[in-house]
């Protein structure tokens, strides 16, 4: 089938070539030299090539580390809802009647130019890279980068177009502006292609830190299929587009190649290996470490790994990793007197993990740390995951800023010093002992006795104050004792794209479809059995040895269902952009965030609420851009067919 597509494509491809193009390195880690763009021909050359190669892992920043991306995978979940100071796109994304899913909102937008841009630099590197000297492993990076954004596109929009303009997977310098979706199995087939490919030709260990390996392939490759075979199975019967026939007696055959294809990773990880606590896996100072496969990259100078001079840090748009901010309240507004009586915020904003920047566009629902959710109190007890994951006690750090007040007065009028706890949030079954009134009026916090820190039971979970996600927080070696010069300013911390842990929860999710049990349980207790076990307490700031794996791998059932799989990637990777994909894969979102609950926008606002979403079958694709259908130069029939049939006028 042939496919054309419009100029921006093309013309987005080139500038994503130009952002960087030196291939040396700097530490074994891609060094990159802010450039401007380049035309077509620069592909015939080896610096080209190089150069083209580089962006491929530059383009990642587009997605991760971008907080309206994040919001398009998070928010209208069961992990997270629209918080106190959401604007549209997050009111949008949560389909309970505050906003709307359109064509125009950042939801369709959130990956479709970037990735199509970047499609047409891998096969311009496909096509160029052997005239040019570029040997076959070099190649396969192209390769996988290709499927890793066809992934992305196919999982979000169904079929999408092979051809760019002059022919179906080539390099496209045409302004051709027709275009024509291929079908999903077609996707998928190119998909399968090119991992195939990239297995085959990639090295075991990557040529420079967080490059391409044959078992990042993997992933990626089992990842498909098992999406694959899911859709091919279409068990809640969700549509797609365009309409095309599945044959759903092959699901098997693609749930048993995900699950050979996992197992093969595991048994041969090459350099890639689980950390020994999830804490590990996630703590600032342990990052790129071995359980990374792949991560879009940033650096403290922002000359260097962070897109080039002209992407103002703070600006809250790619390639700045900016994404925590979202997740994060704004604690800044507690207040406490100091000695003298003089108000001061015991807690300011501080370019430390767990702090930095508060924008409170998104918040988790509460439904996850109540009795029946992922984080129960019976889970919290013997779970390091839930520890390692939120930021649940507040810090005092006004020294830091230079005031010299000895202490400040915390709750039940106690003394609360520097780098102590000023607020925690417990677990539900606390919130029996805890007095909400006099202990805090305007931010609605309570009191427990003899505790100095005020409290708050998480079943009073709000869309004004919730847990942060503690593991993708700020990280910098540049605050010299201070709270931090650049703490209004992105991350520079990599954003964890790929971890080896999914291979166990691909392997396991293929094994249930095929009846496999003891084999899911295995795969399953693998991360359990790692999750019981804790040398930190990220909330205590307190090192604190405890190993409650056997607790854990009791607590596993006896049959694993796809819904405790489910729990256990939402464990594994709450907040980090997983949770669309993994509801829409195994038609479950729907059923899991059809029905949410969180407290009101005020501080005192305490009382769960009840809220409905709205997610028709059609939704389970995004809608097509409205600006990529606007510039086709076809008629407006062909115009509103090219869009998913939910989103047409």
């Amino acid at each position: 089938m042939k496919t054309k597509s419009i100029k921006y494509i093309l013309a987005a491809g080139l500038v994503c070539c130009g952002l960087s193009t030196t291939f040396t390195s700097c530490g074994n880690v891609l060094d990159e030299q802010p450039r401007s763009q380049f035309d077509p021909t620069f592909f015939t050359t080896k610096a080209g090539i190089e150069g083209g190669l580089t962006s491929l892992y530059a383009h990642l920043r587009f997605f991760y580390g971008n907080g309206y991306y994040l919001n398009s995978l998070e928010t209208g979940t069961d992990e997270y809802t629209y918080a106190q100071s959401a604007d549209g796109n997050f009111k949008d994304a949560d389909l309970s009647g505050v906003g709307q899913m359109t064509p125009s909102n950042s939801i369709a937008g959130g990956c479709w130019d970037a990735a199509f841009a970047n499609i047409n630099t891998a096969s311009g590197i496909i096509e160029n890279g052997a005239a040019a000297g570029i040997d076959d492993a070099l190649l396969a990076e192209a390769y996988f980068f290709r499927a890793f954004d066809y992934f992305i596109l196919v999982q979000t929009y169904g079929g999408v177009p092979l051809d760019l303009g002059a022919g179906e997977l080539k390099f496209n310098t045409s302004t051709v502006r027709t275009s024509v979706r291929n079908t999903v199995p077609e996707v998928y087939e190119a998909i399968f292609s090119d991992l195939k490919k990239a297995v085959a030709d990639l090295p075991e260990n990557p040529r420079l830190t967080g490059t391409a390996t044959k078992n990042l392939a993997r992933l990626y490759l089992s990842k498909a299929y098992l999406t694959y075979a899911w859709w091919l199975e279409n068990p809640n019967n969700i549509p797609t587009y365009p309409e095309c026939t599945r044959e759903s007696n092959k699901a098997n055959e693609y749930f048993s190649l995900a699950y050979e294809t996992a197992k093969t990773a595991i048994n041969n990880p090459g350099p890639y290996a689980l950390q020994p606590t999830f804490y590990d896996v996630n703590v600032a100072t342990n990052d790129r470490n071995s359980e990374i496969m792949l991560y879009a990259d940033h650096d403290e100078d922002e000359k260097f790994g962070n897109g080039g001079v002209g992407y103002g840090w703070g600006s809250g748009g790619s390639p700045e990793n900016f994404a925590y901010w979202m997740e994060t309240w704004n604690y800044t507004e507690m207040i406490a007197k100091d000695p003298s009586g003089n108000s001061i915020n015991p807690v300011q904003r501080e370019a430390v993990q767990g702090l930095g920047r508060p924008w409170t566009r998104m918040a988790p629902v509460a439904d996850a740390f109540i009795e029946g959710g992922v984080w129960e109190d019976a889970v919290k007890a013997i779970d390091s995951r839930y520890d390692a994951t939120f930021t649940l006690s507040y810090f005092t750090n006004w020294d830091k800023a230079g005031n010299t007040a000895p202490y400040v007065i915390g709750a039940n009028g106690l003394q609360v010093k520097p780098n102590e706890a000023y607020f925690t949030w417990v677990p539900e079954s606390e919130d029996a002992n805890i007095n909400y009134t006099g202990a805090d009026g305007k931010l609605g916090f309570g009191e427990m006795d003899g505790r100095a820190d005020f409290v708050v039971a998480v079943n009073h979970i709000s869309r004004k104050k919730y847990p942060c996600n503690w593991k993708i927080g700020i990280y910098r070696t540049d605050n010299d004792g201070g709270l931090g010069s650049k703490v209004n300013g992105g991350s520079p911390r990599p954003w964890n794209v790929a971890k080896f842990s999914e291979f166990y929860l691909i392997a396991a999710e293929a094994a249930v479809k095929l009846g496999k049990q003891a084999d899911a349980k295995e795969m399953v207790n693998v991360l359990r059995a790692r999750a019981g076990k804790q040398t930190y307490c990220v909330n205590n700031r307190a090192e604190l040895v405890a190993d409650h794996s056997a607790e854990m791998l009791a607590a596993t059932p006896a049959e694993i269902t796809i819904d405790f799989i489910l729990d256990e990637r939402s464990r594994e990777f709450w907040g980090e952009g997983y949770r669309w994909f993994d509801l829409v894969r195994t038609q479950k979102w729907a059923e899991r965030a059809g029905t949410y609950h969180i407290a009101g926008s005020g501080y005192t606002d305490k009382d769960l609420e009840t809220f409905t979403r709205d997610i028709p079958a059609g939704y389970y694709l995004r809608p097509i851009p409205q600006g990529q259908i606007d510039g086709l130069m076809i008629s407006k029939e062909e115009k509103d067919a090219y869009q998913n049939p939910a989103y047409r006028n």
